[in-house]
Parts: C-alpha cells; structure tokens; sequence
C-alpha cells in the first residue's frame, strides 16, 4: 500500500544563535541577499540540470575502508583484510570488493572526506538526509519531532515540483529506516512544511513473483463507469470545501497524485516490474535491493523526480549487526554479504542509465549515515564513525573521474575538503536544477533558504 510518513509537530525550533546559524550556512561573509546575488552573478545554477535522482542510502554506515577509501599503507588492523584496485580513472583506487565498480569510475565521483562527528545512527542520519544537525548530536533512538523538525530532503523536492503536476515527486522504496524494535529514525518526513509535503512511501517487496503494490487497481465492483461517478463527486466535493474551508489545495493535490496511479499513464505501468527481461532483473540481484534499485528506473522513466532507494535488512542479517553496521566480523559480511550485492546493482543501474540514455540527466547518489572506526575491534568489526567517511555521486552532469576531499593517512579525520551533509544535499538540489537559496517558510511564515550548505567545490 501507498502510505505516507507523518510529521508529529508542524513547530519550528531550531534553537541556533545568529553565529551558528551564518556559520552552518557559510554565510557570514555575503549574507543572505549577498550570496544570492554572487550565485546569479557566477552562473553557479548548472548548465544542463538533471531531470531526476536516485538516492541510494546504505543504512547502517558503509565503511570507507572497504569501498571508496582504502588504506594500503596503514597498519594491518586498520587497513583490514582487503587491497585496493586500480579503477578506469589512473590514480583512482578503491577496495577490491568493488571490481564492477572499478571499471565506471570514469563516471563517478567518490567523496572522501564526509563527516557529521555524529556517531549515532539516528541523528547522524538526521543530518545525513535533512541537512541539519540533530540536537543534541550522537542521540540514539532518537523520536520524530519538534526540535528535530527539519523536512527531509525528499519532501523539499516533493513540496517544490509535486504539488506542479498529477503525479508524486519524491518516493521513498521499500520501506521507511528504522532500528532494532521498529524505531523510525528521524528526518524521514516534511516537519514544519506539513503532511501535505510527505514523501510518498511505498513499502514493497519487487523481488517476490507476487509483487504487487496495493490499490493500484480498481475493486472488481467498481466498474470505470462508476469510478468516473465517483471522480466528479470528489471533484465538486473539493471545490465545496475549498469554497467554505479556504486552503484545501493541498489535500487536493494529493487526492490527483493517488487517484493518477489508479487511471492508468506511465507511473501505474512503472510498477509492473515483471514485465522486465528476466536477464535484465538478474543482472540488478534478485534481492529486494537490486530489484528496488531497477524499479527505480523504471520510476525515472515515468517522470518521477527523486526516489530513494533504503537499504534493508536481509533475512541472514546477525541480531545486532544489520545492514551495514558491521560491528562483528567485519571482512566476512563485507566479503559475501554486503558488497557483491551492492556491487552488482549499483554498477547494473549505472549501465542500465546509460543503455537507455538517462544516465546524464539522472543523479545517482551513493551515501550512508556515516563511516566505521580505523581500528577493528575485539570480534573483528568495526564500530560506528562519523569524524569521516564516504559517499558518490554519478551521473546527472557529475564530472566523473575525479576524487572531492581527502582522510588522514589511517582514515581517520578529514584531511582535505571537509563534506558536510548540508554541503552534500545542497549539491544535490543544485544538480536538479533547484537552487539551494531558495525559499521556504515555517509554520509562523518566516522564510528561510532549503539548504544552509554550499554546493560542494568541483561540482557546480
């Protein structure tokens, strides 16, 4: 079924001075109207912006170490069990366990040098996908909320484009992030801008051959004849409310999204993934990760603009250790377990983008909440790290090819080019053409930019 996340307060209480709110936006030296005005003058809004953007996020803190940043030179209990190859890119390496990968760097852009100092899953991530540092930082369990009310990223992009057109803007598959005990991790939702700006969640399971997502169909007693009744009858209800109520636009527009997955077009075919080459769904892994990732294109080629793609829990995940959260056994997850999966598929969308022509006007982001510690532990894991870590970005226009920022020799702190997520998601908006100065507003009515970050160096 089609649900939406639900925000549990519209207040707005960010609780930063004047200095740390300039500080955190890298305004200090421009000002608001300063900034603006310098971002018109560079031509800073890029040429050719994306048309839309996948969101991979790696739940649980991918390690650098293993993927984008491998430490050859470093002491054997931080450096691990694995080398680097050499990629397409001379000069670029990455870890072994990514040999696909190895052979697209030409297309990619791997960031070094993230950090959050959060070593929290939840309100690191918090920060990871609204661009505002949760308060207080390193809080695990932390619950959806006022301070916390900061709209995700994914609501932004649905409350700027989707309200424009008849069908939902931002989705997030396959389902919401959590932790152990079901608990929703914060960020996930609209905050202060309101349900009527949720991303749309579809909690779906694309690998099973019963794959089907509920109410995309008629019930079979209701004929179209009927169902047109219907419409007409919602559509004079609508402008009867609007007409006693005022503001019922939003519910409105909503109601045309759904109803526009019921009468047919391009995005009710994008979820008929079955009718898909059988050796096209093998090359993505016949997991709900690679199957998620291809209905993700499938959702490109329908105009959706962002869809987020969590990484889930397998079922042969160790209590205590999901996902990425490699505290145990570090190697052995990341060997049979983890990156041929993510290995696979993420190489088999990028190729897939690029068969079909979308891979220039599609942003492809690899990301998780934050890294893994330099020294392994006492059961050979390693545990949570957010003083540095790494991400990608590819395609949508990303000058592949080339490394953003740097760690210290045991990967440990960032060396070069400091990536904050405000930095990373207001690169992100960039590259769809949205600017990070534009305006938004709280509850009271006080205006206030969707992005206090800067576009990253490199990628404007």
């Amino acid at each position: 079924m089609l649900s939406f996340h639900h925000s549990q307060s519209t207040r707005l209480c960010d609780g930063y001075s004047r200095r740390e709110w300039l500080r955190l936006g890298g305004l200090s030296a421009l000002g608001m109207g300063g900034l603006k005005t310098a971002i018109q003058a560079s031509g800073l809004s890029p040429a050719k912006p994306a048309k839309a953007c996948i969101f991979m996020f790696l739940l649980g803190g991918p390690s650098q170490f293993e993927t984008w940043d491998p430490k050859p030179d470093a002491p054997a209990e931080i450096r691990g069990d694995f080398r680097p190859i050499a990629t397409s890119v001379p000069g670029i390496q990455v870890c072994e366990l990514m040999p696909q990968t190895s052979r697209w760097m030409n297309q990619i852009c791997p960031i070094r040098s993230l950090v959050t100092q959060d070593n929290a899953h939840s309100s690191s991530g918090y920060w990871m996908l609204t661009g505002m540092p949760h308060q207080p930082t390193n809080s695990e369990n932390s619950k959806p909320g006022a301070p916390n009310d900061w709209p995700c990223f994914a609501s932004i992009i649905q409350n700027t484009v989707g309200g424009k057109t008849r069908r939902p803007e931002a989705i997030i598959l396959p389902e919401h992030i959590w932790n152990d005990g079901g608990l929703t991790w914060p960020g996930q939702d609209a905050g202060f801008l309101g349900k009527g700006s949720n991303p749309w969640l579809v909690p779906c399971h694309p690998e099973k051959t019963t794959f089907s997502i509920g109410g995309l169909s008629l019930p079979g007693e209701v004929t179209p004849e009927r169902f047109r009744g219907r419409l007409d009858l919602l559509g004079r209800l609508n402008e009867d409310l609007e007409n006693r109520l005022g503001s019922f636009a939003g519910f409105d527009s909503q109601s045309r999204q759904a109803l526009n997955l019921l009468t047919g077009g391009k995005l009710r075919h994008a979820f008929r993934i079955e009718t898909e080459a059988q050796k096209l769904r093998e090359r993505y892994g016949l997991n709900r990760w690679g199957q998620s990732l291809l209905l993700a294109r499938r959702l490109v080629e329908a105009g959706v603009k962002l869809i987020q793609v969590n990484w889930t829990r397998f079922p042969n995940d160790p209590a205590g250790a999901p996902a990425w959260d490699s505290h145990a056994q570090n190697s052995k997850r990341m060997k049979n377990d983890l990156m041929p999966v993510m290995d696979q598929s993420y190489t088999a969308l990028l190729e897939d983008l690029q068969n079909r022509g979308l891979l220039e006007e599609t942003l492809v982001v690899w990301a998780g909440e934050f890294g893994r510690t330099p020294r392994q532990n006492s059961r050979g894991g390693r545990d949570h790290w957010g003083n540095v870590f790494s991400g990608a970005l590819a395609g949508g226009g990303i000058p592949g090819g080339r490394v953003i920022g740097a760690s210290d020799k045991i990967g440990a702190y960032v060396q070069d080019h400091p990536v904050r997520p405000q930095d990373f998601l207001a690169t992100v908006f960039h590259r769809l053409g949205i600017s990070p100065e534009k305006e938004m507003h709280d509850p009271q009515g006080k205006p206030m930019p969707i992005s206090r970050g800067q576009v990253i160096a490199g990628l404007e």
